[in-house]
């Protein structure tokens, strides 16, 4: 399985802002690529650890931070009594994610055979769309393309009456030739034909028109079809992705570990590590900020305000790595779980691009992790399944809007003009690249929300260590 990275190393890849931070972290210029990062350490085994986390949490709703979790991942040490109770139900587990699994690598097949005909579709698809093109030799070449597509799977069916048996094997050696070289009826009888060859070539040309006519509007239905059948089980394929991933973590748990060098985890004692990451974000308001005078004058002005392209915002991470104790309270099934605890606060100023590419790449897990398991495959060649799905699932839809008769003055009591207005969404824009500040975004919205990150990073901080006297920090 790939190398699971952390959302700040997600963060650095995707924004070329914290790209060279990253960079320049690396030289030593500065300490740390977020804009502000402090660590709490609390230890009590006697105390349990979710009063901590729950108490950040409702801190950081109390700043209007809406946080929401973006990971969460746990490890019981082999030997703990933890370990053991998720153990006895491991076959259970095990039975239920070989099933999903089965049904995942009949969706994923379905998925390319779907893929290889969404292909074919194209190709043909483009015979017709060249064959309207008003260059000579381009249409041409179409016309003649789909006259082979029609004598091998159409006009083969009425078997030695068709074109090629009676031009291989009846005799009617100009038959083919003749076929090809006409486009309509009235160009049979200006070719030098004899009146049988006529006769024949005739009737097929017009069955042949009528075809082009009807197959281009169904194979555009079929491939709409193919298209919204691919959406579905690429869905489906997501769903099951979801289900799978329960059990094939903790399957995975199951299994012997190497875990290195680190002394946390050791394997016979009583341990359990959980790794939790929140992220909470506050919009800048870039109209109040500048009546309050943290931004100039002009932006305040509505015509300064319609020009930006970008929201920005105030983003605090917090990291929590627990290490605890697991006690089973007596009379049940569950556990309570004391130990240390060591938070990390983090602020970031995020544009709402760099927020949407971040939350893209989280999600992408729910698609090739599960293939990854499934078929083995390298990055690279995930890659190219993942392309070709996004290649026809993100494809503009080619629709011909009829304008409705605005002479009828009934339309409106029915409602049809605000309707239309009503169905009207705007597109989800996907990004490819997130794209660097301009000097206004730069030297001004970038600035002022680090500024209020940092600010918020530390107000977290220092309430939870004054609330917590205790705790050790950095």
């Amino acid at each position: 399985m790939a190398e699971v990275k952390t959302v700040s190393e997600i963060i650095q890849e995707i924004s070329p802002y914290y790209s060279k931070r990253a960079k320049e972290k690396s030289a030593g210029l500065i300490d740390s690529v977020a804009e502000a990062e402090h660590t709490l350490v609390y230890d009590s085994s006697s105390e349990t650890l979710e009063p901590v986390y729950f108490f950040v949490l409702d801190l950081m709703n109390d700043f209007k931070l809406n946080p929401e979790k973006l990971i969460d991942n746990f490890a019981s040490s082999p030997g703990s009594g933890h370990f053991s109770e998720i153990g006895q139900r491991a076959t259970v587990m095990q039975q239920q994610g070989a099933k999903i699994l089965g049904d995942i690598n009949i969706v994923l097949r379905s998925v390319l055979n779907i893929i290889y005909d969404l292909k074919e579709f194209r190709i043909r698809l483009q015979y017709y769309d060249d064959l309207r093109s008003k260059v000579p030799s381009k249409s041409e070449g179409a016309r003649l393309a789909l006259k082979q597509v029609w004598m091998d799977k159409v006009d083969i069916q009425k078997g030695n009456s068709a074109i090629k048996p009676l031009a291989f094997q009846g005799g009617f050696a100009t038959l083919i030739d003749a076929f090809l070289a006409v486009k309509d009826e009235k160009e049979v009888n200006k070719l030098d034909l004899n009146e049988r060859i006529r006769r024949i070539v005739t009737p097929r040309i017009a069955e042949f028109n009528m075809w082009v006519e009807h197959s281009g509007k169904e194979l555009k239905k079929r491939y709409e079809l193919e298209r919204n059948y691919l959406k579905s089980q690429v869905n489906s394929l997501k769903l099951y992705s979801r289900w799978a991933k329960p059990y094939l973590r903790a399957a995975a748990k199951l299994e012997q570990k190497d875990y290195g060098r680190n002394p946390d985890m050791v394997n016979i004692f009583n341990t359990l590590l959980l790794e939790l990451t929140i992220l909470g974000r506050n919009e800048l308001k870039v109209k109040e900020s500048a009546l309050e005078g943290s931004l100039p004058n002009d932006f305040q002005k509505e015509s300064f305000l319609r020009k930006l392209k970008r929201k920005y915002y105030s983003c605090i991470l917090v990291d929590f790595k627990f290490r605890g104790i697991p006690q089973r309270i007596q009379t049940s099934q569950h556990y309570v779980f004391g130990g240390k605890v060591e938070i990390t606060f983090k602020g970031y100023s995020l544009n709402e691009d760099e927020i949407f590419k971040l939350n893209e790449e989280l999600d992408k897990s729910d698609l090739s992790d599960v293939i990854g398991l499934m078929e083995g495959s390298t990055g690279e060649s995930l890659k190219q399944i993942q392309d070709e799905i996004d290649f026809f699932l993100d494809e503009k839809e080619e629709k011909e809007e009829k304008e409705k008769d605005s002479s009828n003055p009934f339309s409106a009591l029915f409602g049809s003009y605000e309707k239309k207005r009503e169905d009207k969404k705007p597109e989800k824009i996907k990004i490819k690249e997130v794209k660097k500040d301009n000097w206004i975004e730069k030297e001004h919205l970038r600035k002022l929300s680090a500024k209020n990150a940092i600010e918020r990073a530390f107000s977290l901080f220092d309430i939870y260590k004054k609330v917590h006297g205790m705790a050790s920090y950095t």
